[in-house]
C-alpha cells in the first residue's frame, strides 16, 4: 500500500489559485458594483436630456386664446411623436403658475409651488408610480411667445419608466465585467498550469528523498531546486551532516565498547568457573579476590567509556561554558589525589600561580581531565616518585596547566599516537584502557585548548602540558564580582 499523503492533491497547487482567485474575484464583485452605479449614472445622463427635450415640447404646445388664458394642445400625432416608446410608458403633467392643470397623463403627484420660481433649474428623482419605478422631471419651462401673448412659465412634470435605462445599464456593465472575467479565467488556467510546472523540481526532490534508505545521509543535490527552497535543502543537508556525526559516534563506541568489554568479561567468567571447580576455601578465596580486582577494572573501564562517549565532539553544543579559576580548581583535584599517592609512596605537589587564572571552561569536565592526567602519573610513576602539578600563566593570553611524572619516557615516535583511543605502550605492566589520555585530548578540544607532552625538566619521565585560552577582561570582572559576593 502506499503513503496515505501520497494520493493527496498538493497543498501549494491547491493553496495559491485559490489564493488568486479569491481576491480577483472580491475585486470584480467590487469593481461590477462600481461599474453598474457608474453605468446607472451615465444612463440617467443619456437619457434625462431626452426626458428634458420632451418636458420642453410639453411647454411648446402650451398656447394662449384671446382672451389670454392657456391651454395645452396636443394633437394626437403630437403625442405619438413625444410620448411614444416601444419600451417605457411616459407620464406628463403640465400646470399653469396659479396651480391650473392644463393637461396630464397618469396619476402624477401635484408638485407646483404657488408662484414660479427665480431658480428655473430642472430637477430629476426616482418616484414609484402606480406600483412601478419611474424617473420623473420637474421643471419651469416657457412657453412659446406669441403676438398676442408674452412667454409664460409653466410647470412640466414629466416621468418615465425605466426598462431601457435598466437594459442599457446593464449592457455597459457586461461589456466591463465579461472581459475582465475572461481573463480571471485564463489566469486561474495560467497560475494553475504554471504552479504545477514551477512545483516540478520540488515533486523530483521528494521522489528523490521517498526512495532513499533510512541510513542513506548523504547531502541532497542542489542542482535543479529553486533557489526559494535550496535554503532549507542546505539545512536539511547540514542536519544530515550533524546525524550523520553522532551515529558515527555512536557506532565507534559501540564497538569500542563491545572490543574492550569482551576480554574483560570473559576473564570474569573463567574465573567464576575455576572459583566454582575449587574445593579448597583459599583457594576460592584467592579466587574472589581476583574476581574483585576485575570487577574493579571492569568497573573503571565502563566508566571511561561513558566519560569518552560524554565528551564526544559532538556533544559541544550541550557544554555550557562558564568563568572558572583554574589554579583554584586544580588544587581542589589535587588535593582529592593526595591519599592515592600515599598509598603508592608518592610525592605528589602542587605549584599555583600567585594570582587567579580565569578560563571559560566546564568545571566537571576540567576536573575530570585533571583526575586521569594525575590518575595517569600516579599510575605510571614507580613507588618513591614524585608528580607535580604546576599552574601558570603563559605567553599569548594563555595558562598552562602541567602534570610531570617519574613515569616511563614515552619516545618520541609514540607521542603521536599517545591520545589515541586505546592506544597503549608496549612494554607496560600497569593495568590501562588506553581511554584515560583520549578523554583529556577530546576535553581539551572541546576547550579550544593545545596538549602538549615533553620530557621532565629533570630528564626523568614526562611532563603533559594543557594551555587554555584566559578570558576576557569582562569575565574576569565577573568572575571577581561573584567571587566578593560569595565570600561576604
Amino acid at each position: 500500500m502506499g503513503r496515505p499523503d501520497a494520493r493527496r492533491e498538493p497543498w501549494l497547487r491547491r493553496q495559491l489559485p485559490a489564493w488568486l482567485l479569491g481576491p480577483l474575484l472580491l475585486l470584480l464583485v467590487l469593481d461590477s458594483a462600481a461599474a453598474y452605479w457608474n453605468a446607472l449614472r451615465f444612463s440617467d445622463l443619456a437619457y434625462d436630456r431626452a426626458l428634458h427635450e420632451v418636458g420642453r415640447e410639453m411647454a411648446l404646445h402650451v398656447k394662449h386664446d384671446a382672451a389670454g388664458q392657456a391651454r395645452l394642445e396636443l394633437s394626437d400625432a403630437a403625442g405619438r411623436l413625444l410620448l411614444g416608446d416601444a419600451d417605457d410608458r411616459v407620464y406628463y403633467r403640465v400646470t399653469s403658475a396659479d396651480g391650473t392643470v392644463l393637461g396630464s397623463l397618469g396619476e402624477l403627484p401635484a408638485a407646483a409651488p404657488a408662484a414660479p420660481p427665480t431658480d428655473t433649474a430642472p430637477r430629476y428623482s426616482r418616484q414609484q408610480l402606480q406600483g412601478e419605478p419611474v424617473r420623473m422631471l420637474v421643471a419651469w419651462m416657457p412657453t412659446e411667445a406669441t403676438p398676442s401673448a408674452p412667454p409664460a412659465q409653466v410647470l412640466v412634470q414629466v416621468a418615465e419608466t425605466l426598462h431601457k435605462r435598466n437594459r442599457f445599464a446593464w449592457e455597459m456593465v457586461a461589456n466591463v465585467v465579461l472581459p475582465q472575467l475572461l481573463l480571471i479565467v485564463m489566469a486561474t488556467a495560467v497560475v494553475w498550469f504554471g504552479v504545477a510546472h514551477a512545483l516540478q523540481p520540488l515533486q523530483r526532490l521528494r521522489r528523490a528523498l521517498a526512495g532513499r534508505s533510512h541510513l542513506d545521509l548523504s547531502p541532497i543535490a542542489t542542482h535543479g531546486v529553486p533557489g526559494e527552497v535550496r535554503p532549507l535543502v542546505d539545512e536539511v543537508n547540514d542536519l544530515m551532516g550533524r546525524l550523520g556525526k553522532t551515529f558515527d559516534f555512536q557506532n565507534r563506541f559501540v564497538a569500542d565498547a563491545a572490543h574492550q568489554l569482551k576480554t574483560p568479561v570473559s576473564g570474569l567468567k573463567a574465573q567464576i568457573e575455576l572459583a566454582q571447580r575449587e574445593a579448597d576455601p583459599q583457594r576460592v578465596r584467592h579466587s574472589l579476590q581476583q574476581l574483585s580486582i576485575s570487577v574493579d577494572r571492569l568497573a573503571r573501564l565502563v566508566r571511561q567509556l561513558l566519560s569518552l562517549a560524554r565528551n564526544e565532539p559532538g556533544a559541544l553544543d550541550a557544554v555550557q561554558l562558564r568563568p572558572l579559576d583554574l589554579n583554584a580548581h586544580a588544587l581542589e583535584v589535587s588535593m582529592e589525589w593526595v591519599p592515592q599517592a600515599l598509598k603508592r609512596q608518592i610525592d605528589l605537589g602542587f605549584e599555583g600561580a600567585p594570582q587567579p587564572l580565569v578560563i571559560h571552561a566546564d568545571g566537571d569536565r576540567v576536573r575530570e581531565l585533571i583526575n586521569n592526567l594525575i590518575d595517569n602519573a600516579i599510575r605510571y610513576s614507580a613507588c618513591g616518585g614524585r608528580v607535580t602539578v604546576r599552574v601558570a600563566a603563559a605567553e599569548g593570553g594563555q595558562c598552562r596547566l602541567a602534570i610531570s611524572d617519574d613515569g616511563p619516557g614515552i619516545p618520541v615516535a609514540e607521542r603521536a599516537r599517545i591520545f589515541e583511543r586505546f592506544h597503549r605502550l608496549l612494554g607496560t605492566q600497569q593495568d590501562g584502557s588506553g581511554l584515560g589520555l583520549a578523554i583529556v585530548s577530546e576535553i581539551a578540544l572541546m576547550h579550544g585548548a593545545r596538549i602538549t607532552l615533553e620530557d621532565d625538566l629533570d630528564g626523568v619521565g614526562n611532563t603533559f602540558s594543557v594551555f587554555f585560552p584566559l578570558a576576557a577582561v569582562s569575565s574576569l570582572t565577573a568572575f571577581g564580582q561573584a567571587a566578593d559576593s560569595a565570600s561576604t
